[in-house]
């Protein structure tokens, strides 16, 4: 499980900070390059949609900030990036790949629980963006209860009540930063189109009926792919949507 740290990645481990995402924004400025901030315990973790983020004592929590290269476009499909290399962390730490799988936009599941969660932020102006932040939760020793989530969500699992794997969040935190320092060079090299294969061979409910909803509509269809954009894709009748930002449910 050992890892070795990624050359030209910084790594920062703070035992208290109200979040990471936060942390990360404040300091951007004083980066030369990019950089890991694990947090051993947040007072104020957030979600996606400002949503608090339960983070018990010995789970994971931890942002990559990074100076922005391409358009915003190109840094949103970081998020899978970030899937994938959150996959292989887990494959990597456990041995297996049985039960995980990648559930569009931003979550990682384990025996069709929801394992992980991924929070993209940015900083800027209409001139364009100062930082991005890739922000990362994982229930490594515990679940939140159902209460702390909300309705209709995926229930919350954690990696050692469903594997009975235990693993710190600084071990974590190296095999995560490694996966992504690798899965981040194929993109930046090859683009998104080996990323998205590689993601769809992992997705969650491909060629299954779900539930998108976005701020506007809800809409139930066949999940046929995710596009070269990163896009949903589904199929309801014989009306074929892509939708860019929604909240799904099966």
């Amino acid at each position: 499980m050992k890892a070795v740290w990624p050359s030209g990645y910084g790594r920062r481990v703070l035992a208290e900070v109200d979040s990471t995402n936060a942390e990360a924004a404040r300091i951007a400025g004083t980066l030369a390059g990019p950089e890991w901030i694990l947090a051993l315990h947040q007072t104020a973790a957030r979600g996606r949609r400002g949503r608090a983020w339960a983070n018990p004592e010995g789970n994971f929590a931890a942002t990559l900030v990074m100076r922005p290269e391409g358009s915003a476009e190109q840094m949103a499909l970081r998020s899978f990036v970030a899937s994938l290399a959150l996959y292989d962390a887990c494959v990597a730490v456990t041995g297996r790949s049985a039960g995980l799988a990648l559930k569009w936009p931003n979550d990682v599941l384990l025996n069709g629980g929801k394992l992980a969660g991924i929070l993209l932020e940015s900083a800027g102006s209409a001139a364009g963006l100062s930082h991005f932040m890739i922000g990362i939760g994982v229930n490594l020793r515990e679940a939140p209860g159902a209460d702390q989530v909300e309705p209709g969500a995926v229930r919350p699992v954690s990696l050692l009540s469903e594997t009975g794997v235990a693993v710190t969040p600084e071990a974590f935190l190296d095999v995560l930063a490694a996966a992504f320092a690798r899965h981040e060079a194929q993109f930046t090299e090859l683009g998104f189109a080996p990323i998205r294969r590689l993601w769809l061979d992992r997705a969650a409910k491909l060629g299954e009926v779900i539930t998108a909803r976005t701020a506007r509509d809800e809409i139930t269809g066949t999940f046929q792919t995710v596009d070269e954009a990163g896009n949903l894709v589904l199929l309801s009748g014989k009306t074929r949507h892509a939708i860019p930002a929604a909240e799904v449910f099966f």
